[in-house]
């Protein structure tokens, strides 16, 4: 990269952290700080849930998966939107129904306080690896970009880049400062700035890269037998079930995206952040994936993790580059930023207000959230430097194939059944786990049951279909556990009672307005990023044209949604 494409992300970089600043001024109560009032913008909870999925490992793992193996990169990540339409339909809504700010206030009502603390300690850690996760691959992927002097004391020794500690380090700084000032605020209106420049860069990407490719026509002569298939070796048919089933579960009962509709005004609006994330993930996924599919024609031989960014880095001129990294950087902030606002809500409110100090005012609460929020960045350094012991790629899957249907479902099959209570999640957990363990450590080709002659061919299938094995375990072990236990339980539960007392004192609250002032930042913000690329323009005379297009299209979205704005508050001032 060259100087522009620094100081384009050191000023993105000052840009996102202002707008936290500016967003500390809304956070007076810990209702604030982490449910933002309930007055974001569908909209803004929507495209925040989307970006929520994303981080380095969109564009490091999908992006691999891509370039190794075609479209099946599209299907993947398709069955997002499939999952995430489904929770639309039949979650989204009811979570903002029952009147609880957070899933973790309706695991106390429902189960009580120990499954809380239980989720509360162990999803946090679980969060606190796949926050580090993603700073690491943001990290790898940004270093590879910047080659320092020999003997520069922020170089990595061994390949004279910038050292991946020192950038997860400055990750984690700039994740920390933005949920630390300005809470949920912040977080949903970067989420939503992510989007725009990143959904942008990308769309500029994909024609650039096709004529480098020789057009469209060459692309699909040149690509490999078996690219354009939706499956591909592991990732059968049944694979994509199994995802579309376990992203059900995840976006519909994972503290992050229960977030994304209980700090909405209305039980609707919560029903279309739901939609606009199920319709993005749709339509969006064979353009976020052109690039590196396309780059596989270019450059055969590549290292499929850098695929992705060194087909931008291709295309990209000076400026528009820096501002791709700071978007990727931006995206892997989203998912982190996301992460701690909830887990650092959970502890909040679960340790420190029902353990500790239970008359704690609202100043202390926000307070005693902030130097939380730190604690746990401290948490996902720690994690970020760690985790490439084990393999970021291997990680993800796993983590979410073998994780998800036991720490969710629970909670999802809470939502509607009157009998399931403490004692049956408690089962059903301990049960899932032990069944993860038996697959991972007892049925692999070394794990303690390998030594049994009448279990070898168990063996062997799983070995041959371990992803399929993973899906197995997080998804059916837990689901017929439930079915079990639901046949067998005989009682109403009382935490049921208690989440239906929630649900109908919501139904008696006002409806609160939206507040437009996200759309406002979002759009003062592009416009200002739009005179940079403009200016840059000027400056770099060869890649001028593609520059002030860029500025154009930027500058035309900033338009339209000052616009919308204007007429929003145009309505609401004649309601009044």
């Amino acid at each position: 990269m060259q100087l522009t494409d620094y100081l384009v992300i050191l000023l993105y970089v000052l840009g996102i952290v202002g707008a936290g600043l500016i967003f500390a001024r809304k956070v007076k109560s810990s209702n604030d700080m982490f449910s933002a009032g309930g007055q974001s913008p569908w909209w803004v909870s929507g495209l925040s849930g989307f970006m929520t999925m994303f981080s380095a490992g969109t564009f490091v793992v999908w992006g691999g998966i891509a370039y190794r193996f075609g479209f099946v990169a599209v299907a993947i990540s398709m069955c997002y939107g499939i999952a995430a339409l489904l929770v639309g339909w039949f979650l989204a809504g009811y979570w903002r129904k029952l009147g609880v700010s957070s899933a973790a206030e309706f695991l106390r009502l429902r189960f009580g306080k120990s499954v809380v603390q239980f989720y509360t300690w162990f999803q946090g850690f679980v969060g606190i690896l796949s926050m580090g996760g993603a700073v690491y691959a943001l990290a790898k992927i940004i270093s590879a970009l910047m080659p320092l002097p020999q003997g520069h004391f922020l170089a990595d020794p061994a390949t004279g880049l910038l050292s991946v500690s020192f950038a997860s380090l400055a990750i984690c700084i700039m994740v920390i400062l933005i949920t630390f000032s300005g809470g949920l605020w912040a977080v949903l209106m970067t989420d939503v700035l992510q989007f725009v420049i990143l959904t942008v860069s990308v769309i500029f990407v994909v024609p650039l890269i096709l004529m480098k490719a020789g057009g469209l026509g060459a692309f699909i002569e040149k690509m490999p037998e078996g690219f354009a298939s939706p499956v591909a070796e592991d990732f059968t048919w049944w694979f994509l079930i199994g995802w579309v089933l376990i992203h059900f579960f995840k976006i519909g009962g994972e503290w992050a995206f229960v977030q994304r509709y209980t700090c909405v005004p209305s039980a609707g609006d919560a029903k279309k952040s739901a939609y606009i994330f199920g319709v993005m993930y749709l339509i969006s996924p064979i353009i976020w994936m052109m690039p590196p599919l396309v780059y596989r024609v270019i450059n055969p031989d590549a290292d499929f993790e850098q695929a992705y960014i060194l087909a931008c880095q291709m295309v990209l001129p000076a400026g528009m580059m820096g501002l791709m990294v700071a978007a990727m950087a931006s995206a892997t902030a989203s998912m982190a930023t996301t992460q701690l606002n909830v887990f650092a809500g959970a502890f909040t409110t679960e340790l420190y207000q029902q353990l500790i100090n239970k008359s704690a005012s609202e100043k202390q609460l926000v307070f005693v959230g902030r130097v939380l929020t730190a604690i746990l960045g401290i948490g996902v350094l720690i994690a970020a430097l760690l985790i490439p012991r084990y393999g970021y790629t291997k990680f993800i899957i796993e983590i979410t194939t073998l994780l998800t249907g036991p720490l969710v479902l629970p909670t999802i099959w809470g939502l509607f059944s009157r009998k399931i209570g403490l004692r049956e999640v408690w089962i059903t957990t301990f049960l899932s786990f032990l069944a993860l363990i038996v697959l991972k450590f007892g049925l692999s080709q070394t794990g303690f049951l390998s030594g049994i002659t009448a279990l070898e061919p168990l063996i062997t299938l799983v070995s041959d279909h371990i992803r399929l094995a993973d899906l197995t375990s997080g998804i059916a072990v837990p689901f017929l556990i439930l079915c079990i236990l639901e046949v067998f339980t005989k009682s109403e539960h009382p935490g049921w009672q208690r989440v239906m007392a929630s649900k109908a004192s919501y139904q008696e609250l006002p409806p609160v307005e939206a507040s437009t002032m996200p759309a406002k930042m979002v759009a003062v913000t592009l416009a200002i990023v739009a005179a940079v690329m403009a200016a840059l323009a000027m400056i770099d005379k060869a890649e001028g044209k593609i520059l002030l297009i860029f500025s154009a299209v930027l500058l035309g979205i900033s338009g339209v949604t000052f616009a919308t704005v204007r007429k929003i508050s145009a309505r609401s001032s004649g309601r009044s």
